[in-house]
């Protein structure tokens, strides 16, 4: 598939509002953009699709790689080699090469960028950009603190609540109270409490909740659900319940 069948194909809500001014101007750089065909930016029950998710993806991306104000190559290798598990190389090949359009920008508003993904795009698939973005920041095997600031910028613009944030950063740490963290529960929870959040975080992370973006995307939704799985063994272990 041709670089401007891909765009045109993937895409929906993604090619209006500020997400589609900085598609605009990435695509301008790779390919002629009469040969793409717009959509407008209206339609807030609109389902987002498997390339609407990518494209949001790829531009936070950008903006976390940058938050420590350098770029480091290893950052740039992980979101290649997830693109590449995620959709194949011949499909992960486009994605990079908007990627590295979209990465040259230098006037992207993060707050603009972000409500419309909120406006546009459920709740689960938000937690799941969120994730991926952790994984981002860690790919250089440091979370950097200019990294975690934005990323909870961006959770605060996307409306994901401060325990969920804190459950999905959990996930990248190691630490003791991590399996509490990750349930979202206080560390002196009873075993009944534990037993009803594992069944509440099952639900919220469950990969069926991201189905509708494809199947490229159940690994990254699986991963978060075995770390929930992890943590209730880990305290069914430690309490002896």
């Amino acid at each position: 598939m041709s670089f401007a069948k891909w765009i045109g194909a993937s895409l929906g809500w993604s090619f209006g509002g500020p997400i589609g001014a900085i598609l605009g101007l990435a695509l301008g750089s790779l390919i002629d953009k009469s040969s793409v065909k717009t959509k407008t930016y209206s339609r807030p029950n609109m389902r987002t699709q498997s390339g609407d998710f990518e494209v949001s993806l790829l531009i936070l991306a950008s903006l976390v790689i940058k938050a420590d104000g350098k770029q480091d190559q290893r950052e740039l290798d992980f979101v290649r080699r997830q693109f590449v598990q995620m959709y194949g190389k011949d499909r992960a090949n486009h994605a990079f090469r908007l990627f590295k359009a979209i990465n040259k920008q230098s006037n992207i508003s993060l707050r603009q960028v972000c409500l419309q993904i909120q406006q546009m795009m459920d709740h689960a698939s938000r937690l799941q950009l969120l994730h991926f973005l952790f994984g981002i920041a860690q790919s250089d095997g440091d979370v950097a603190s200019s990294e975690v600031i934005i990323i909870e910028r961006i959770a605060n613009y996307l409306r994901i609540s401060h325990r969920d944030f804190e459950s999905i950063k959990a996930m990248f740490y190691s630490s003791k109270t991590n399996a509490y963290k990750i349930l979202e529960l206080d560390k002196d929870a009873s075993p009944k409490d534990i037993k009803s959040a594992y069944r509440r975080m099952v639900k919220k992370f469950h990969p069926d909740k991201v189905q509708h973006l494809g199947k490229e995307h159940q690994k990254g939704a699986e991963e978060k659900f075995r770390k929930v799985q992890e943590a209730y063994e880990q305290l069914q272990k430690d309490l002896k319940f």
